[in-house]
């Protein structure tokens, strides 16, 4: 791999001015095959990557097209607000994208309209992905998609204010509730110690820090669900307690992931879990905290583990295509064109996420550094069990345990109910 961080700073600089939301392809030539692209809009920077004018006068279709002659490409960026809507309407119109950039896959794999990944992408790329992030997207030993990019959690903690108080960052559940009394002890309530969000917009992963910390999950070894272990009881009661004894924000129920980070921003909380764009965020709200990236504590004897949270690239069926060897061979040009680290490093770095391909870490670290830290909580990242078809129930359902566990109910009590539902 390339080592030129420069050609990759180029790259991602000529990539990277104008607007609008979709190209279609130039005039087509006879024979020519035409992909037709969405790509989801993950911030103020993606359309211009795939769509901008650069310095060169280029931009992204036409640097596929110039490298690929014989493969135009008809690419649409589309909001999230939108983008299931507008996929759903082109399926029902016999209209599905070559190539959709999304997060769910399971549906779209279940109601088979999608190619299995071994019909297009080339063997040394699928080589290059991370296999815990393959592994997400397995439905009966068949992968349906490959992984885009990716977020991970790991704990941030004010150095300042560790330093001040003269305490160490913890790494076990012990040490954390040290760290948090030590911390009440000094500041006399003017700083949270830690966070909590157990709202409905993402209490899902406040079960999967404590659960997983514990040597629980969603799911036992064998893949079956296993809300109510014992494991898992046990670290929702951990979590429930820091509440109880004032160690947290002060309403873990509304108190969203942002809200906790507007006050790690404003210093007004010592430590909270975030993704990898926490910097970014706080730099955004004109916060400059001395932070630095740990490992999530676990239970004494446990292993710390992140939440990973990954979106993909999958092909649909087109029956009516020609060609399907032609077609499958310029979806697998797609990808490597644009898993090329210099192609792919350009994008992952502007938006502030982290690789799916091994390839793009090296050229990441020299970039920058501090991002050698996430390396072993890429490491270590679990996932969601999004590819079982009783996900969306067991979201909520634990957020749902989590809420009347806040009011007073008991945690044992409502994950057995919702265990008891799952295996009917």
């Amino acid at each position: 791999m390339k080592k030129i961080i420069t050609s990759l700073l180029s790259l991602s600089m000529a990539l990277s001015m104008v607007t609008g939301a979709a190209v279609t392809a130039n005039a087509e030539e006879a024979g020519d095959i035409t992909l037709d692209v969405i790509i989801c809009q993950y911030g103020p920077n993606t359309n211009d990557w795939f769509l901008g004018t650069g310095m060169d006068g280029s931009n992204f279709v036409e640097k596929f097209e110039a490298e690929n002659p014989g493969i135009k490409l008809n690419l649409d960026v589309v909001s999230w607000n939108d983008v299931y809507t507008e996929v759903d309407t082109r399926i029902a119109n016999n209209n599905a994208p070559d190539i959709l950039n999304i997060d769910v896959f399971a549906n779209y794999a279940n109601e088979g309209l999608l190619l299995p990944v071994s019909d297009y992408c080339p063997e040394d790329l699928f080589e290059d992905f991370f296999p815990s992030f393959i592994e997400q997207s397995v439905i009966d030993d068949t992968v349906w998609a490959v992984p885009d990019l990716a977020s991970a959690r790991a704990l941030f903690c004010n150095v300042d204010i560790f330093e001040e108080v003269g305490i160490d960052y913890p790494t076990t559940w012990a040490e954390l509730e040290d760290a948090c009394q030590a911390i009440i002890d000094y500041y006399d309530g003017e700083v949270y110690p830690w966070g909590i969000d157990m709202t409905t917009d993402e209490g899902q992963a406040a079960f999967a820090y404590y659960v997983w910390g514990n040597g629980g999950g969603f799911v036992d070894e064998n893949g079956e669900w296993a809300v109510n272990s014992d494991e898992n009881v046990e670290a929702i009661n951990f979590a429930l307690s820091l509440i109880d004894n004032g160690y947290t924000n002060p309403n873990p129920a509304t108190q969203t992931r942002y809200d906790l980070q507007d006050m790690f921003a404003a210093g007004k909380l010592a430590m909270v879990i975030a993704p990898n764009q926490l910097p970014t965020y706080v730099a955004d709200k004109g916060g400059d905290i001395n932070m630095v990236t740990v490992n999530i504590p676990a239970n004494d004897g446990k292993a710390s583990s992140s939440v990973g949270v990954m979106d993909r690239v999958m092909a649909f069926k087109d029956d009516t295509a020609g060609d399907q060897d032609a077609r499958n061979e310029a979806i697998g040009k797609f990808l490597k064109f644009f898993y090329d680290p210099e192609n792919y490093v350009g994008w992952v770095s502007m938006e502030g996420f982290l690789p799916a391909v091994n390839s793009a870490v090296e050229a990441l670290v020299a970039a920058d550094p501090s991002f050698e830290a996430w390396l072993d909580v890429l490491a270590g990242c679990q996932f969601y069990p999004t590819a079982k078809a009783e996900w969306d129930q067991v979201k909520q359902g634990v957020i749902a345990a989590e809420q009347n566990a806040l009011t007073g109910a008991d945690i044992q009590d409502e994950l057995d109910a919702l265990q008891a539902d799952l295996v009917g």
